[in-house]
C-alpha cells in the first residue's frame, strides 16, 4: 500500500457545441471530489479548459454583474460521426474554452514542476463530463491529456459517462469509466490506481459530512454554485435526474449557510447559483431556515435559480423570504401552461398554483425581468400551437416565458418516443441529441416557427 499522498489532476473538458455561454456553469461534481481528496492529504490540481480567467489572457474577460460571461470560441469541423447527418445550413460548430495551446502548456508544466503547477507529474487524472452532447469535447480533452501523460491512468465520470456508458467506453479515450455518483466510488478508484487509501471518507447518506467543494482551485470565483440537495422527488418523462441520483439527500440549512459565508467571507463571492432540482421541496424544514439565516446575516448577496424551482411551494411567505434574502433571477419549472386533464406530459402544477406563485413573487417586490417560466419546446410530436399559447399565458401572468429546448436523453421514459419521432438518427452519436438541432422537430415549417418564437420571447 502506498503511504505517500499521490498527485491527482482534475480536468474540466472543452465544450463542443453550436452555442455556449457561462450561465453559472461550473464542474461542481469533480470539484466536490477534489475537496474530499484534499481532506485526505492528496495533492490536487485542476486543469479547467473552460477557464474564462486564464492568466495567459492579455485582456480581462467580459463579466456580467452576476458573474456570467462568454467563453472564448474557435470554429472546428463537425465530428465525423455527426457530419453525415447535418446539412450545409447548420450553424458553425465550435470549441468553447481556452486555446488548445494554453491547455497543452498547462499540462506540460505539471511534468516540469513549473509555473502554477507545484506537484509535478500526476499519478491519476480525473476527467468530468457534463452535457451528453459535449462528448467530442471530452474526447478531445482526453486525447490531449494522453499526449502529455500517456502512462497516467485517466478516469472519466459525470453525466455523459453515466448516461452514455457504452459510447464513453468506446470513444472517450479514458482508461476507466465511472457510472453513477462518483463520491461513492472515489476511495476504491484512488486505491486501485495509486495504492493510496483514503482514510477520511464522508458518509454518502449524510451530505453534511462532505467538505465544501474545492471552488478555490479556479483562478477566479466570479460566482459560486451551491447545491443543497442531491436527487429529485419527481420522475419527469424528459429528465434523467432519478437515474443520475437515485437517492434524494439533503444538506442541513446550517451547513449550506456555512458554505455561503465561506465563499463570501474568504473570497468575496456575492453571486450564488443554486444547482438544485428540489430547492423548494419541504421548504419549512430546509429552504426557509436557510433564507432566514441569510436575511439575519445582513450580507449583500445575489441568488439565482437556473435549474428552476418547483412552483407549488412559491407561497407569499416563500416569495417574501426569497426577495429579502437577495434572489435576483428566478426560473419557475412550468413546462407548459396547458393545465387541462388531457395534457400529454407531467402534471406537477395546477393553474391556480402557477398564478398564485406569480402573484406572490410580484407582490413581494420582484420585477418582471427577474422572473421567468420555463416552457418545453421541441418535444416528440409536440404541437407548437400549445407552445405559443403557453407563452401568451405566461406573458399575461406578468412574467417572461423562457423556452427550454428538448434534449433527448437515454434512460428517460421519453427516450424511445424521441427515437421514433426524431428527424435525425439520435442513436448514432450523442452530439445529434443537441437541443440546438431540435432533433425531434420533423418539419421545416415547425423549425421555422420555432425560430420565430425564439425571436419574440417577450
Amino acid at each position: 500500500m502506498k503511504t505517500d499522498p499521490p498527485h491527482i489532476l482534475c480536468v474540466n473538458p472543452w465544450i463542443h457545441d453550436f452555442a455556449a455561454f457561462d450561465f453559472w456553469a461550473r464542474p461542481l461534481g469533480v470539484l466536490a471530489l477534489a475537496a474530499v481528496l484534499r481532506d485526505n492529504n492528496v495533492r490536487v490540481s485542476f486543469l479547467d479548459c473552460l477557464n474564462r480567467f486564464h492568466p495567459n489572457r492579455t485582456e480581462p474577460p467580459k463579466v456580467d454583474w452576476d458573474g456570467r460571461g462568454p467563453f472564448d470560441k474557435f470554429q472546428i469541423p463537425f465530428p465525423e460521426a455527426m457530419a453525415p447527418h447535418l446539412s450545409d445550413e447548420t450553424k458553425a460548430f465550435c470549441r468553447y474554452g481556452i486555446p488548445k495551446e494554453w491547455a497543452a502548456r498547462d499540462l506540460a508544466a505539471f511534468a516540469r514542476k513549473e509555473d502554477r503547477q507545484q506537484y509535478g507529474r500526476p499519478d491519476l487524472i480525473l476527467v468530468t463530463s457534463l452535457m451528453t452532447y459535449w462528448a467530442t469535447g471530452v474526447a478531445e480533452t482526453i486525447d490531449l491529456v494522453k499526449d502529455v501523460f500517456p502512462d497516467v491512468p485517466v478516469v472519466l465520470g459525470g453525466i455523459y459517462a453515466t448516461l452514455y456508458e457504452d459510447h464513453a467506453r468506446a470513444h472517450s479515450g479514458a482508461d476507466h469509466v465511472v457510472v453513477g455518483p462518483g463520491e461513492d466510488q472515489l476511495a476504491d478508484l484512488v486505491f486501485a490506481h495509486t495504492g493510496y487509501r483514503l482514510e477520511r471518507v464522508p458518509d454518502p447518506a449524510d451530505l453534511d459530512t462532505y467538505p465544501y467543494p474545492a471552488l478555490d482551485l479556479q483562478d477566479h470565483l466570479a460566482y459560486a454554485p451551491i447545491q443543497t440537495t442531491k436527487g429529485c422527488p419527481f420522475s419527469c418523462e424528459y429528465c434523467a435526474s432519478d437515474f443520475l441520483e437515485p437517492r434524494m439527500r439533503r444538506r442541513s440549512p446550517d451547513h449550506v449557510f456555512g458554505e455561503i459565508r465561506h465563499w463570501h467571507d474568504n473570497y468575496g463571492v456575492r453571486n450564488f447559483a443554486f444547482y438544485d432540482d428540489a430547492l423548494m421541496i419541504d421548504p419549512e424544514r430546509y429552504a426557509f431556515p436557510l433564507f432566514e439565516r441569510v436575511i439575519a446575516s445582513d450580507l449583500d448577496l445575489n441568488f439565482h435559480t437556473p435549474n428552476a424551482v418547483h412552483i407549488r411551494e412559491i407561497t407569499p411567505k416563500a416569495a417574501d423570504l426569497m426577495f429579502r434574502a437577495g434572489f435576483k433571477a428566478i426560473r419557475l419549472g412550468l413546462e407548459t401552461a396547458d393545465f387541462s386533464p388531457e395534457r400529454h406530459h407531467d402534471h406537477k402544477v395546477k393553474a391556480t398554483e402557477f398564478f398564485r406563485a406569480v402573484d406572490s413573487l410580484l407582490s413581494a417586490g420582484f420585477r418582471r425581468d427577474q422572473l421567468g417560466a420555463y416552457l418545453l419546446c421541441g418535444l416528440p410530436g409536440q404541437d407548437l400551437d400549445e407552445v405559443e399559447t403557453s407563452m401568451d399565458i405566461v406573458r399575461q401572468s406578468g412574467i417572461l416565458p423562457v423556452l427550454a429546448y428538448y434534449t433527448p436523453i437515454p434512460h428517460t421514459p421519453m427516450w424511445e418516443d424521441a427515437v421514433r419521432h426524431a428527424r435525425l438518427d439520435i442513436t448514432a452519436h450523442p452530439g445529434l441529441t443537441n437541443n440546438s438541432l431540435y432533433p425531434c422537430v420533423r418539419s421545416a415549417q415547425d423549425l421555422a416557427r420555432i425560430s420565430q418564437l425564439k425571436k419574440n420571447p417577450k
